[in-house]
């Protein structure tokens, strides 16, 4: 019974540092769209800069380059949001197994406990068996 409960506790782990490993590459995903969404800024703020400089030559090639841009930021807003909404539900799912997990090691705890106790009473048992044999001998022997 008790390996049992150390291979569920084995398996919960797993479990929970899968759930942990799902959760940072979500949180690695974000961390991903936001650079690329910074260096887009970046980017058309070079862009504008070149056709502030020669409006005449690129102005008119600017005006489809901004529309394409601010569709590329709306998607990777887009997918931001929807990323956001897998991290909360992956978050809420690594608590619920940690919960689980924790109430495992301390079934075992107590378990482990228990098994102390009861070799310590034993013990303390044999020990006095063992007190009052030498003094029924001492009394014997004198």
């Amino acid at each position: 019974m008790a390996n049992e409960l150390h291979s569920l506790i084995r398996l919960h782990r797993w479990g929970v540092d899968e759930k942990r490993r799902r959760l940072a590459e979500l949180l690695r995903f974000v961390a991903g769209l936001e650079d690329r969404g910074r260096r887009l800024e970046a980017e058309i703020k070079n862009e504008q800069a070149v056709a502030g400089a020669s409006p005449v030559e690129v102005g008119f090639i600017y005006g489809n380059y901004a529309e394409a841009v601010i569709e590329h930021r709306q998607r990777i807003a887009e997918s931001i949001a929807g990323t956001e909404v897998e991290i909360a539900a992956a978050r809420e799912e690594l608590g619920d197994a940690y919960r689980e997990l924790k109430k495992y090691e301390i079934a075992q705890d107590e378990r482990d406990k228990r098994q102390a106790e009861e070799l310590s009473r034993k013990e303390q048992i044999i020990l006095d068996e063992l007190g009052i044999k030498g003094f029924l001998q001492k009394r014997l022997v004198s």
